[in-house]
C-alpha cells in the first residue's frame, strides 16, 4: 500500500531572512531554493556528492528536535559535532509538529548503536546492536522505531543495505506511511528513488528540480552501466 499526497506533518520550508549567503553552506544553490521543496508523504532527495542532500536532511532533523547524530528527542549523545549551522536558519511549515520521530543515518550509526548500548544498561529494552551486522541492526532499529506515526529523516540509509535489505526498509516505509507517518530521505539508491508516489528532488550545482524517476541522470548512468557493464568499464577505464 501506498500513503495518499497530503503530509501529515512538514509541508515546507524557508531560509530565514537573516540567513547569510556567502559561506557554507548557504553558498549552495540547493540550500538557497530550498522553499521550492514540497514535502509528501515520501520525500526523496537525491543528486551528486556535494550538491546538499545530507546537508539539509541533518537540518530538517534538527529542526524537529532530533539529536543531529541520529536518534530521537529523547537519545542524546555527540562524538563530534560537525553539523552546520543551516537549521538556525529554518523557518519550517508544519501541518502539525510531530509527537515521534527519528533520524536514521548510516554515518553515525555505529555511535547511536553505542548509546543504545549504554542505556540498556539503565533498563531500556532493546537488543544489542553491536550483536548484529550493520545491515541487520541498522534494520532492526528501523523495524522498532517505525511502528508508530511520526516524521522520520533517513539519510543515505542504503549505505548500510544490500538490495535485499533495501526492500526490506521499503517495506517498513510503505506500512508507516500507510498508519500516517512522514519520511525524507536522502539518498544515492535507485530503488530508493522508484519509491511509489514519492516526491523526488533533484540537487545540482544550478539548485533544486522536482523530477521523475525516468529522468534523473543517475538513473539514467546505471541503466548505461547495467546495460553493458564490461563495454562501460572498458571506457572509463581505457587510455582515451
Amino acid at each position: 500500500m501506498v500513503s495518499s499526497t497530503s503530509p501529515n506533518y512538514l509541508r515546507g520550508v524557508a531560509l530565514s531572512a537573516d540567513a547569510p549567503s556567502d559561506e557554507f553552506p548557504f553558498e549552495l544553490e540547493a540550500v538557497r531554493q530550498i522553499e521550492t521543496i514540497e514535502f509528501a508523504p515520501v520525500t526523496v532527495l537525491v543528486g551528486d556528492n556535494g550538491t546538499g542532500k545530507s546537508t539539509i536532511v541533518e537540518a530538517l532533523a534538527i529542526v524537529a528536535e532530533f539529536n543531529a547524530e541520529g536518534g530521537g528527542r529523547n537519545l542524546r549523545f555527540a562524538t563530534r559535532s560537525t553539523h552546520s549551522a543551516l537549521h538556525e536558519h529554518l523557518v519550517p511549515r508544519w501541518k502539525k509538529r510531530p509527537a515521534w520521530g527519528w533520524f536514521l543515518r548510516a554515518e553515525t550509526f555505529y555511535g547511536m548503536a553505542s548509546h543504545i548500548a549504554r542505556d540498556n544498561e539503565l533498563g531500556e529494552v532493546f537488543p544489542d546492536l553491536h550483536e548484529e551486522s550493520h545491515g541487520e541492526s541498522f534494520l532492526d532499529l528501523a523495524h522498532e522505531r517505525f511502528q508508530q506515526p511520526g516524521f522520520y529523516v533517513l539519510d543515505e540509509p542504503e549505505a548500510a543495505l544490500s538490495m535485499q535489505g533495501q526492500m526490506i526498509l521499503a517495506r517498513l516505509i510503505s506500512e508507516s506511511t500507510t498508519a500516517g507517518a512522514q519520511f525524507v530521505i536522502a539518498t544515492h539508491s535507485p530503488f530508493l528513488m522508484a519509491y511509489p508516489q514519492a516526491a523526488i528532488y533533484d540537487l545540482t550545482a544550478t539548485g533544486i528540480e522536482r523530477t521523475a524517476f525516468d529522468d534523473l541522470p543517475a538513473v539514467a548512468l546505471w541503466r548505461r552501466f547495467l546495460d553493458d557493464p564490461v563495454v562501460y568499464y572498458e571506457r572509463l577505464l581505457g587510455d582515451d
